[in-house]
């Protein structure tokens, strides 16, 4: 396999890099990532929530006991609510990510801290929260107010 030598814009004219490093995701691209895992696991959260309500609102309308219809309705909204209010968070630390602003960062760290007990997903979700966000690049992607660095990448004629 013949790695291929590239252009890169954002470095000094004339340094050269292999397409393995041209490929190489940045600190943004995994921000830009983790934010997007963050609003899907919101909505896949909340979804299991709908779910949960429609399967118990249905077995209470099929079982045609009124009293069964109404505590199996209670407790499928009380379920819609929890898992409501656990997704509503994640959602909008992704979308506070995808914006680059400061409260999604820290909202997203809080909420990658708090899913490191729901294993196995919601441990990978916070281990990678906190390796993105907790270094130094990491926050830098937020002080420079979410403007990713300029590039321009272009193959270069092989002799």
């Amino acid at each position: 396999m013949q790695n291929k030598r590239i252009a890169a814009g954002r470095s000094s004219p004339g340094y050269l890099l292999t397409t393995n490093e041209a490929h190489r995701m940045t600190k943004h691209d995994h921000v830009k990532i983790l934010g997007i895992l963050h609003i899907a696991r919101g909505a896949v959260v909340l979804l299991v929530g709908i779910a949960g309500f429609v399967v118990l609102t249905g077995i209470g309308a099929i079982s045609g006991d009124s009293t069964a219809f109404g505590v199996l309705g209670l407790i499928g909204t009380i379920i819609l609510a929890f898992m409501g209010l656990l997704a509503v968070p994640s959602v909008i630390a992704g979308i506070g990510l995808l914006m680059r602003k400061e409260w999604g960062r820290i909202l997203a760290l809080v909420v990658g801290i708090l899913s490191l007990i729901d294993i196995p997903l919601g441990t990978a979700l916070g281990a990678y929260t906190i390796w993105v966000l907790m270094d130094a690049e990491g926050r830098q992607v937020f002080e420079n107010q979410g403007v990713p660095p300029p590039i321009a990448v272009s193959a270069v004629p092989q002799a």
